[in-house]
């Protein structure tokens, strides 16, 4: 059992040393990417959101 641990770990090492990491500037432009589409989907939704209580409360004054 003890050998067996020992050779998953030794193979979790040898891909964890094949990873392509990513570069420092790399982390960077891509967080400020995924900030700002979230912010966009964000304001998108909000504004479906007002648009359609917009109607629904026009339709039940109805």
């Amino acid at each position: 059992m003890l050998e067996r641990i020992t050779n998953y770990l030794k193979g979790v090492r040898g891909e964890v040393s094949r990873v392509s990491w990513p570069t420092r500037s790399e982390v960077i432009s891509l967080t400020a990417l995924i900030l700002l589409l979230v912010i966009i989907l964000t304001l998108y939704i909000w504004g479906v959101d007002g648009v359609i209580q917009s109607v629904l409360g026009f339709l039940l004054q109805l």
